[in-house]
């Protein structure tokens, strides 16, 4: 995991104005790669650098690797430059995963932005199991209507029966669906919370505020799991930029149990 495996790029797709997909295959046929909700990757293009980016492809499939990625900074604005047939070295997968081994309950995600992404793994997994679980909830909010990503899939997951809420920070004329930060929504969502099972991603502050209407809805903590995902550079804990109280989000992470992260959360500007 530690030396870059050779992916070609099979697709891109341009989701917004900064957030871009892509679809990558190993190089001449090589072994795909076998991933688990919730873990990412770290993308080399060669000359400029690495990136972590979380797996956004459908777990089923391990033919095909799939990253969503926001071009912010001198890495990722140059693998938006690439080109279909281009190369980039892939190191992975890493981290923890979503925890989907709880069944015969209701399921709550709940996703910021980009944070829809991670999540994206965690819903093709609960879409296909569909009949395992209860009442299957995706909250979902982002600045304006035209930053929503994934329109196909939101669409598709509600024809399978996930019940999905939309909600935007401005609305244009168009817009049908809430208006304002998603964490009001999820109160309203919450049916059985000793038995609800809660999937977060999205920014921090937007997490923070969403474990405060959890809790005020008596939500299980132990159910209670978050992403976290920042200044990850090595994805093996050795350089210690992610370093998150006594935590490494790269290799105890991303994926917490809110138990986990309850007094680090708390701490302002950690």
């Amino acid at each position: 995991m530690l030396i870059p495996q050779i992916y070609q790029i099979q697709t891109i797709t341009q989701n917004t104005s900064d957030i871009f997909t892509l679809t990558l295959a190993a190089k001449d046929g090589g072994k795909g790669m076998a991933f688990l909700p919730g873990q990412f990757n770290m993308l080399y293009h060669f000359g400029f650098g690495e990136v972590a980016i979380s797996i956004s492809g459908d777990p089923s499939n391990q033919e095909t690797l799939v990253h969503t990625i926001r071009a912010v900074g001198s890495v990722t604005k140059s693998l938006q430059k690439l080109n279909v047939g281009d190369e980039i070295g892939v190191r992975g997968p890493f981290g923890s995963k979503w925890p989907l081994s709880k069944t015969d309950c209701d399921v709550l995600l709940v996703a910021g932005g980009i944070g829809l992404a991670p999540l994206r793994p965690a819903l093709f997994d609960l879409a296909a199991h569909k009949d395992q679980y209860r009442k299957i909830t995706l909250l979902y909010g982002s600045r304006n209507s035209s930053d929503v990503i994934y329109h196909d899939d939101l669409e598709q997951w509600q024809k399978l029966g996930i019940n999905i809420e939309l909600t935007v920070d401005c609305a244009d004329m168009d817009w049908r669906g809430h208006v304002g930060v998603v964490t009001p929504l999820i109160q309203k969502n919450i049916i059985d919370p000793q038995n609800t099972l809660v999937l977060i991603c999205g920014p921090e502050i937007m997490i923070k505020f969403a474990v405060h209407e959890l809790l005020g809805a008596q939500v299980d903590e132990k159910n209670v799991f978050i992403s976290l995902e920042r200044n990850m550079q090595c994805a093996v804990g050795f350089c210690g930029h992610c370093q998150y109280g006594p935590y490494f989000l790269c290799k105890d992470g991303p994926v917490f149990s809110y138990a986990q992260l309850q007094h680090w959360l708390m701490i302002k500007e950690l």
